[in-house]
């Protein structure tokens, strides 16, 4: 009888053995998934190009397009005691600098004073009519509470400056990552050094690809 009784404590042991395998493999097989969930589906890290707005007659356009290039974006209002000097100033900067290596982009809101009360067309046609403008003009958007625009929301979480009147300008590089901002009352000659800067960089990476 005494094989019988040893004979017990044996196969508990192995039991216990056999679990604690097959425990240690299911956590090595949940451990390799995660690496290699973290390898092949990591998220996407988000910069402006990224995103998608709206032109002034509400189709999807991707800011792409724009990649490669200097971007000043600005938030303009047809109504404003900056308009006058900023739609002009915006525009001297376009021409001097654009379109190949350098543009505006201009995002009309209307949540400061609501001093932009007009359709998204009819300010595109306000800002050439009255100024010339050859820059995009794109579809009114908000850029403040939680039906902000992702892109333009995207500039105020990487600046960690929020808008607080019409004409805030936002400096994108042409890897679509914001490398200044400026107040609406700052001269347009204090952008002027940043973006022949952006724009020297441009010319001589295009350089040396060659």
């Amino acid at each position: 009888m005494e094989p019988l009784t040893s004979a017990y404590p044996l196969k508990h042991s192995m039991l216990k053995t056999r679990v604690f395998v097959v425990f240690l493999s299911m956590v090595l097989c949940t451990t390799i998934l995660c690496l290699l969930q973290l390898k092949f589906f990591k998220p996407k890290i988000k910069d402006f190009y990224s995103f998608e707005v709206k032109d002034s007659r509400g189709r999807i356009i991707s800011l792409e397009k724009y990649r490669g290039k200097a971007t000043l974006v600005v938030n303009v209002a047809s109504y404003c005691q900056y308009t006058d000097k900023n739609y002009i100033a915006l525009q001297e900067l376009h021409r001097k600098f654009g379109p190949s290596h350098f543009t505006v982009l201009a995002f009309p809101c209307n949540q400061f004073g609501q001093s932009e009360p007009r359709s998204s067309q009819e300010i595109e046609s306000f800002a050439k009519r009255n100024y010339g403008v050859t820059f995009p003009v794109f579809h009114k958007i908000k850029i403040l509470g939680s039906e902000a625009d992702p892109a333009f929301k995207f500039l105020i979480d990487s600046s960690r400056k929020e808008p607080r009147w019409n004409f805030w300008k936002y400096l994108v590089s042409p890897e679509g990552k914001v490398v200044k901002f400026w107040r609406p009352e700052e001269p347009i000659e204090s952008i002027t050094p940043e973006v022949t800067s952006l724009i020297r960089q441009i010319i001589m990476k295009k350089r040396e690809d060659l």
